[in-house]
């Protein structure tokens, strides 16, 4: 089905608050093309999408868009064997699975760190809160990366993306193993963080170009579980390396995975509709047209736009909000689990510290089967419904079933851990509380990924979730430097008590969007779907 908006008026002549419908098609889209006119107004889009969204302003005189340029704007038909979504299905795994493997490798950097941080502040003679900052500095480089480095994807391809980012981010990663002084150590991860993020941002953009809307909850369900494996994964490496090598090691384990990855993408195929098309003109003899693009004005835009949709936009800010602190608490873990289990009555080696997070890896494995089963059983039977009523789409808010579920197993999670560690309780029962924590923590952040997707469209679907990964990383990247004076001030069982005090204040999030949803949705800025 391909949609047109050659009809559709321009910003000011839909008013604040008018919106748009859309087809099923539109849905669960990430990593869209957005371009934008000028700041004052961020919410009317100056490029087409595109999968299918043409002409957006044609035929209205000065605010009309440029001509296109003489080449193909869409595949030559729905069988067209370069459109990603007909290539056979083992091949779409492979070039969904390479990205999903990105985001493992750069995530488990961050965890990986974590264990060694006894062993920098001996070498650097810095204090532990000191010694975060390498932790907190790649995480920062992974949440305002994306702003920089995704719109690279938009004019040159994805695969171009992840052989160039990731060399960079192996450097930077080599610098901080190498690095004299803890200062060079910060930049370097802060770099790695930076030119490592295209793989979380490109990734989803990469896992849209090959399945449609959908049958695309199963495959955002499994890509969305790499930033939570790779940190839960980290720590039982990072654990391990110091006892037998150096701290340094734990930067050759990020390395070697990535070379790995790195090698298997080498056969990847582009996946983005626009470089494939341009290619195929190329090959025709086709003129090209050049892109009179200001490169400084996209990037500008690309950053101002997410932070204005945080501002602005209630669906954006309260669902960034609830998975922000759902995605901190977990880089909270980082240093709260060894503050809890080396001490007494657990007294646990080193090694075995990193053992503990394997409970919060079966949580994300728990997390990420419980998505897709419901995606299976409850939304898929509405898209069905949909289509049989002939209705234009189905409504978003059914991809909230989700959080729905998963807002529960946090706030079980945290009292149910935190006051077992309290107690002193056997570590068996006090880890199986982290499962559904983390359970309950990548339910809620696919559910709610998927929802604003739905809600913005290709267009703002974007923009909505870069603002969420701007607020997830920022606050992961300041709760770790504050957790081990909040335990000793608190206690364990307050301490985690109060996290679980503020998860209960969330928990009405999803069931309020899920019964206002349309009503919130009508006063946006930006068009959505109604």
């Amino acid at each position: 089905m391909q949609l047109s908006f050659s009809t559709m008026p321009t910003r000011k002549h839909l008013g604040p608050h008018r919106t748009f419908s859309k087809g099923p098609e539109m849905g669960s889209v990430i990593g869209e093309r957005e371009e934008f006119e000028a700041v004052g107004e961020l919410s009317r889009p100056i490029t087409p999408s595109s999968h299918g969204i043409h002409d957006v302003e044609k035929q209205h005189g000065q605010n009309s868009l440029p001509s296109r340029d003489p080449m193909p704007t869409d595949w030559t038909g729905p069988n067209d064997p370069e459109n990603p979504h007909n290539w056979g299905i083992w091949k779409r795994v492979y070039h969904a699975t390479i990205p999903a493997l990105f985001g493992f490798a750069v995530t488990f950097g961050t965890s990986v760190y974590t264990p060694s941080i006894a062993n920098i502040t001996h070498h650097f003679q810095i204090s532990r809160t000191v010694a975060i900052l390498g932790l907190t500095l790649y995480t920062l480089g992974l949440g305002f990366g994306p702003i920089f480095t995704a719109p690279l994807s938009e004019g040159h391809g994805r695969k171009v993306v992840y052989l160039i980012s990731s060399p960079i981010f192996m450097l930077f990663t080599l610098g901080a193993g190498f690095s004299k002084s803890f200062a060079s150590v910060c930049v370097c991860r802060f770099f790695a963080g930076f030119f490592g993020s295209p793989a979380l941002a490109v990734g989803a953009g990469t896992n849209a170009d090959l399945f449609p809307p959908h049958r695309r909850a199963v495959t955002t369900s499994l890509f969305l579980m790499a930033p939570f494996a790779g940190p839960s994964l980290g720590p039982v490496v990072g654990d391990f390396v110091p006892q037998y090598k150096s701290w340094q090691w734990t930067q050759w384990c990020m390395l070697f995975i990535t070379i790995a990855v790195y090698i298997a993408a080498l056969p990847m195929k582009e996946t983005y509709k626009p470089t494939i098309l341009k290619k195929r003109a190329i090959k025709a003899g086709i003129p090209i047209k050049a892109e009179d693009k200001d490169v400084k004005r996209l990037i500008f835009m690309k950053f101002v736009r997410p932070i204005h949709m945080l501002s602005t936009e209630p669906t954006v800010f309260f669902f960034s909000l609830y998975t922000g602190f759902a995605f901190a608490v977990l880089f909270l873990f980082f240093a709260a689990f060894p503050f809890i289990f080396t001490r007494s009555p657990y007294s646990f080696e080193p090694s075995q510290g990193g053992l503990t997070f394997i409970s919060i890896g079966i949580g994300v494995f728990l997390g990420g089967m419980t998505a897709i089963t419901i995606d299976r059983t409850i939304y898929q039977k509405k898209y069905r419904e949909a289509t049989t009523s002939n209705k234009s789409h189905v409504d978003p808010e059914h991809r909230l079933y989700s959080a729905m579920v998963g807002c529960w197993g946090i706030l079980v999670g945290l009292f149910w851990f935190g006051w077992c560690a309290d107690q002193g309780v056997h570590w068996g029962p006090t880890l199986v509380g982290a499962v559904p924590f983390a359970w309950g923590n990548i339910c809620v952040f696919t559910s709610s990924a998927l929802y604003l997707t739905d809600v913005y469209g290709p267009m703002n679907g974007a923009s909505a979730m870069a603002a969420n990964g701007i607020a997830r990383y920022t606050l992961s990247a300041v709760f770790p430097l504050f957790t081990v004076q909040m335990y000793e001030a608190l206690g364990i069982g307050w301490a985690t008590s109060l996290l679980g005090f503020l998860a209960l204040v969330m928990i009405p999030i999803p069931f309020l969007f899920f019964k206002y949803g349309p009503i919130i949705r009508a006063k946006s800025k930006y068009p959505v779907v109604m």
